[in-house]
């Protein structure tokens, strides 16, 4: 990825201070993710699957002395599929909110970025979310039940869920390429993906306005689940040895994108 993120657009969050990482003595964790979501979680050219939280999940497990398999699942299934149990961990850029916090618990914050606004190369329409709710004309692609839809919604357009101009779809990727094809004018998402894509777009895409706010990742767990202080304790550790630095400047700074 070309080198165009900043730490104004992406930090790593403040943690609380290190705690004692435990072994876990070799134990099982069943992952879930949806690899969709570049530079995270995604697949590449010959369609293995990479990222920044696969990084960080193996660093996580050799620091808890764990075993770490992996499951795919859309996204709208990610949350109630976890939250059930079928899964012990949840991993797809998830925003920590308060809403999602009564059916899952969360691992403290490991990375903050902005929201931003993802246009087409050319647009010349709208340079800001004003400008965009003033033109009817103008759509949104956006997934159900996400942050990005929710801004949409209620910080760029006027608060209804079932606006005609809001287009749904079931993926992040899928609302991407419908805005390359000229079937939305917008996609709202964090900085963390939409300077992923503007960075192997070839000028097809780029970012307009100011950012619309900012959002903590974190992982998420069943409610109760014994694993969520042993991954708070590595997330600390790695902050304090600079291991999620180090991170940040591989997949966003060095690695490019179609290589």
């Amino acid at each position: 990825m070309k080198k165009i993120l900043t730490m104004a657009a992406l930090s790593i969050a403040a943690l609380p201070a290190v705690a004692e990482v435990p072994d876990l003595g070799g134990r099982e964790i069943v992952v879930v993710t949806e690899n969709a979501y570049p530079p995270l979680q995604f697949l590449d050219a010959s369609g293995a699957a990479i990222g920044w939280e696969y990084d960080a999940m193996a660093e996580i497990a050799a620091r808890l002395n764990a075993t770490v398999t992996y499951e795919n699942i859309s996204w709208d299934a990610m949350i109630p599929a976890v939250s059930e149990g079928q899964f012990d961990i949840g991993m797809t850029g998830i925003t920590i909110r308060d809403d999602r916090k009564e059916v899952v618990d969360f691992s403290d914050s490991y990375m903050t970025s902005q929201m931003v606004m993802l246009v087409r190369g050319d647009e010349v329409r709208f340079s800001d979310a004003a400008s965009f709710a003033a033109d009817a004309d103008l759509l949104m692609a956006a997934q159900p039940g996400t942050t990005p839809f929710y801004v949409g919604v209620y910080e760029v357009l006027d608060g209804d869920e079932a606006n005609p101009r809001i287009i749904k779809f079931e993926t992040f990727g899928a609302g991407v390429e419908a805005l390359r094809n000229g079937d939305v004018d917008l996609v709202l998402t964090d900085g963390t993906a939409g300077n992923g894509y503007v960075a192997t777009s070839g000028g097809a895409l780029k970012i307009v306005g100011e950012p619309l706010g900012t959002e903590d990742f974190g992982f998420i767990f069943p409610k109760g689940s014994d694993l969520v202080a042993p991954i708070n304790a590595a997330i600390a550790e790695m902050q304090a040895d600079g291991t999620l630095e180090a991170l940040n400047v591989k997949w966003f700074l060095d690695y490019k994108m179609g290589e």
